[in-house]
């Protein structure tokens, strides 16, 4: 080595302060999680509406929406049209058939107090937040939720 300097094991105490750093982050992190530190929660969102939904392919290529407790028509989507809510429901649907589960069940379409929309199947656990696949999409499915859909538990 130049110079006279010589190489060797690090220092000891080098070594007891990195080990007490990293003691004190992990102790730090530990006491902010159990104690929510930090952190900022919103309370859950409450139903606002609520509408059990049936869809059954036509014939011609279209599907028609129906409220699964009146048997209201809510929408026809005709081919080619929609297409967003045509492979929605169609995911939900084969999801159902790769378990083996029948198509009698309906889905639920819910509308939360905080504006947002959700699609679930309560066969397969299956749900969707529609808002997350853009508002234009998830008009789409505001539009099938009746003015007079009440509260379903």
């Amino acid at each position: 080595m130049k110079d006279g300097a010589e190489a060797g094991p690090i220092p000891r105490l080098l070594l007891m302060g990195a080990a007490g750093l990293i003691g004190f982050t992990v102790l730090a992190v530990a006491v902010g999680r159990e104690g929510g530190v930090g952190l900022t929660a919103m309370p859950p969102a409450q139903v606002v509406k609520a509408v059990e939904i049936r869809a059954d392919d036509q014939d011609d290529g279209s599907i028609t929406i129906r409220d699964d407790r009146s048997g209201a028509l809510l929408a026809r989507v005709e081919p080619g049209q929609d297409n967003f809510i045509r492979a929605t429901l169609r995911g939900f649907a084969q999801s159902r058939l790769r378990e083996g589960l029948t198509r009698e069940k309906p889905f639920r379409l819910t509308r939360y107090d905080d504006g947002s929309l959700e699609l679930d199947d309560v066969v397969t656990g299956r749900k969707v937040n529609l808002g997350a696949f853009g508002s234009t999409n998830a008009q789409a499915f505001a539009r099938l939720m009746p003015a007079d859909a009440g509260v379903v538990r």
